[in-house]
């Protein structure tokens, strides 16, 4: 049984591992805009988008290869969150406990079926813009940067897994997500699957993982305001060096403007608009497209990057 949508909020922030510490954090504030916002001891660096009610958006950690170490998830209530630990405890994936982030109080950790770790968590200290970043409109966290593209907030985690079924249930029936477009190859084995946790069409995605590996990164998403901003975002990467893997385009699935570039440490990074689109009907039903609906490509046509042909997955929006 689906637990109520309403007691996981919304994807409150992401950590990235990254090879090239340095090199990470000027993509993420000189290209994207994002505010750096403290640093831990151990080195990792807190950034923040300006629409960003909390501490951060982003964290960056150096390690020797790229990937997703954490994505934290804020619950509705503190009442939301110890229904959440229960259920998870229940349901065989118990977690623990820890206190390891400024602007964050006490996070739940525990993982998906696939390994990637999930933290859950209430207590957040609600930003402070110093004098020097205070916006003119007090309904505003922040003013808005005057360089880079300047991205309000992060919008999603694309992941890939190995098994995308059994991952997808675990958001939906475990901590609550609503399932909204899914992929269905010709087996009948589910390719990929969007889920939200409120109105906006998806917070998290799950992809089938051709390796057959588990706990892998396929992308994050930073939602702009328009499609001319990554229009714009497409221009800046080419006068800057910024490496475009594809787009701007837009998505058939979801109908997301979106661009694909890849930051210095190795992680692919989406640039998406998907604020026009919002899931307000209670009994939405599950879009499901085909092997052959996928085949034809995007929304206008665009090869995807992977094909069901050469790699065995679906290709990914």
């Amino acid at each position: 049984m689906t637990p109520p949508l309403g007691d996981i909020a919304h994807v409150g922030h992401a950590e990235l591992l990254t090879p090239d510490l340095d090199g990470s954090v000027r993509f993420f504030t000189e290209y994207l805009g994002l505010t750096v916002n403290g640093q831990s001891d151990s080195g990792s660096v807190y950034l923040r988008t300006f629409d960003d009610y909390e501490h951060h958006s982003l964290v960056l950690t150096a390690a020797g290869k790229p990937g997703l170490r954490r994505t934290a998830l804020r619950t509705s209530s503190e009442e939301a969150l110890q229904r959440r630990v229960k259920e998870l405890e229940s349901a065989g994936h118990p977690g623990r406990w820890v206190e390891d982030e400024p602007g964050i109080g006490k996070l739940y950790l525990t993982s998906d079926p696939d390994g990637h770790e999930i933290a859950l968590y209430w207590e957040t200290e609600w930003y402070q813009a110093p004098p020097e970043l205070r916006p003119a409109l007090k309904n505003q966290p922040q003013a808005k940067p005057g360089h880079g593209v300047g991205v309000r907030r992060l919008d999603h985690i694309n992941y890939l897994a190995a098994d995308v079924a059994a991952n997808a249930d675990f958001h939906q029936y475990v901590l609550g997500a609503r399932p909204t477009e899914q992929i269905q190859l010709d087996s009948g084995k589910i390719g990929a699957k969007w889920l939200t946790f409120n109105n906006k069409s998806y917070d998290v995605v799950y992809t089938s993982d051709w390796t057959g590996s588990q706990g892998r990164l396929h992308h994050i998403a930073f939602a702009t305001d328009t499609r001319e901003d990554i229009l714009r975002a497409a221009d800046l990467a080419i006068d800057t060096g910024v490496f475009i893997e594809t787009g701007p385009h837009k998505h058939a699935i979801q109908q997301t403007f979106f661009l694909y570039v890849y930051e210095p440490g190795g992680n692919r990074i989406e640039l998406c608009n998907p604020l026009t689109r919002l899931v307000l009907a209670p009994d939405w039903p599950l879009v499901t497209w085909t092997e052959a609906e996928r085949a034809k490509g995007q929304a206008w046509g665009l090869k995807t990057i992977a094909s069901f042909h050469t790699h065995g997955t679906p290709p990914v929006d």
